[in-house]
């Protein structure tokens, strides 16, 4: 490969399916809806480090898979993640040079941006969720988030993703 091509596509596509993975363990039902979105922080991630190479349609495509995964209304997913992405390739330049404890906090708006258009999309099909801990999970990304960025960094690193 020469040194300007692109290396490490499928450390990007294991990352998604880790993700994914991730987002159907089981967990007990107290911890239920404290789970992070794990599929949004690292298409967050790789739209921040290559927004030449993961953007909307990967959102799409991701939010799509995480739809049929869990068997969710298809498509809503789908959306609100290629929104996630655009606006995470809008901002990245910006994203990039903050401290990670102010990433958290744009992850965070972020998060509960896309929590916020599930709950829509929910609504509009009558499946409001009925108790306030549906907002949780952008919260627990947040707090996940530093270990998430340099986690996933070190793996770009190592595997000279670029």
């Amino acid at each position: 490969m020469s040194a300007s091509g692109h290396q490490g596509g499928w450390t990007i596509t294991a990352s998604f399916v880790i993700a994914l993975m991730l987002t159907v363990v089981p967990l007990p039902e107290w911890a239920a809806a404290a789970r992070p979105q794990w599929v949004a922080l690292v298409l967050i991630y790789w739209c921040m480090a290559l927004p030449q190479r993961v953007g909307v349609g990967i959102g799409f495509i991701v939010g799509f898979m995480q739809d049929a995964l869990l068997g969710s209304l298809l498509g809503q997913h789908a959306l609100a993640f290629a929104l996630l992405a655009f606006l995470t390739m809008k901002l990245h330049q910006r994203i990039r040079v903050f401290p990670l404890w102010q990433q958290a906090l744009t992850v965070l708006v972020l998060l509960l941006l896309t929590q916020l258009i599930l709950f829509w999309i929910n609504g509009l099909v009558g499946r409001s969720p009925t108790s306030w801990t549906y907002w949780l999970a952008p919260f627990t990304g947040t707090v996940l988030w530093p270990w998430v960025f340099v986690l996933m960094r070190e793996l770009r690193r190592n595997f000279n993703v670029r």
